[in-house]
């Protein structure tokens, strides 16, 4: 069955002060693999840009069963699956020299590009175009609900602004993971990795808006929540591993 296959190569730029992959990076790697996917299968974003269509992502998440180092080549594996309803699954593997190193699930919605109004599927794709779907899980996972966090003081405030944008003029989902590393300290990560990594887009961010974050640790799970103002817009849930 299909699945598109990538080889990344870890850069000094892509590693944190521990030389271990950021989850940005990381990010930017699946990102960057779906849509060379989607462009293979005739939905990418020139051919799909004409219609005023466009994918987004609502949901990712990732699990990694080992740091990924400085030096070391990632090779990325995706595929997507059938839709269901208005939700476009896509799923990864991820290769370090032969080794199954993590696994990602990510949810998309095709919208209207004009209004950002979530589309139906029969708006671009013909029936019968998913029969030959690979329907392989890389891995099932199907909690995307994310608690809210208990309002308190903010650990870290971000203002929008250029560099944060995409071509859909909000900030790119790859950028909300850093914003996320960014109410971590020194301390915190020190021998420790991000294992699991939950993130739920709840709506986009616009340049000059402020996000407040604001994060509790319960049992392990380390929830992370950003709002601008009383208004939640993305949601992490993080499991530190150790073994750096």
């Amino acid at each position: 069955m299909y699945r598109h296959i990538k080889e990344y190569e870890i850069r000094y730029t892509d590693t944190d002060a521990y030389d271990v992959l950021k989850p940005s990076s990381l990010m930017s790697f699946l990102e960057e693999s779906a849509c060379l996917s989607a462009d293979e299968l005739g939905f990418g974003y020139d051919a799909i840009a004409k219609k005023n269509i466009g994918f987004i992502i609502v949901n990712a998440y990732v699990e990694l069963f080992r740091p990924i180092k400085l030096g070391e080549k990632v090779e990325v594996h995706t595929w997507p699956l059938r839709p269901k309803f208005m939700i476009f699954l896509r799923d990864y593997e991820i290769y370090c020299s032969g080794e199954k190193v993590g696994v990602a699930t990510t949810r998309w919605c095709m919208i209207d590009t004009a209004n950002f109004s979530m589309l139906p599927v029969s708006a671009y794709f013909k029936e019968g175009a998913f029969d030959n779907y690979n329907t392989q899980r890389s891995v099932i996972f199907n909690r995307w609900k994310i608690a809210a966090v208990e309002k308190k003081e903010p650990s870290y405030e971000k203002l929008v602004t250029y560099s944060d944008y995409d071509h859909y003029f909000h900030v790119n989902n790859t950028k909300y993971a850093d914003f996320l590393m960014d109410t971590f300290s020194l301390d915190e990560m020190k021998g420790n990795f991000i294992g699991k990594l939950q993130i739920s887009y709840v709506k986009q961010c616009k340049m000059g808006e402020v996000i407040k974050f604001y994060k509790i640790n319960e049992d392990g799970n380390i929830i992370v929540e950003g709002k601008v103002g009383d208004e939640t817009r993305v949601q992490f849930c993080v499991e530190l591993s150790d073994g750096l």
